[in-house]
């Protein structure tokens, strides 16, 4: 990634996390936590990674929020960010963490 990508994505995490905590209104992303943004050379697309305490029905349920609320978020951080071209986002719930998890339970 060069710089400019890593500075957008560095952004667009802080502020999705602002968002998240602070602007969403929406019960079932309270234990939502962004772990990672990767941005596209073009800055046209954006994945994000959702990390999710929880068993499997509160993973699905806090990404079911997210989804719903993607709209919002991507007016946001147009507003935000001030970019020429607002990335579509991408959700994806991180599975690392829940499986540390839950081995650790063991």
């Amino acid at each position: 990634m060069s710089q400019r990508t890593d500075r957008v994505a560095d952004s667009l995490r802080k502020e999705l996390s602002v968002l998240l905590m602070r602007e969403v209104r929406d019960p079932r992303v309270a234990l939502a936590t962004i772990s990672r943004v990767q941005v596209a050379r073009d800055l046209g697309h954006a994945r994000i990674w959702i990390s999710v305490l929880g068993d499997e029905e509160t993973r699905q349920q806090t990404m079911a929020g997210i989804e719903h609320a993607k709209g919002f978020l991507r007016s946001q951080i147009g507003r935000r960010l001030k970019l020429r071209v607002t990335p579509g986002l991408a959700f994806e719930a991180e599975r690392a963490h829940a499986d540390a998890f839950r081995h650790a339970a063991l």
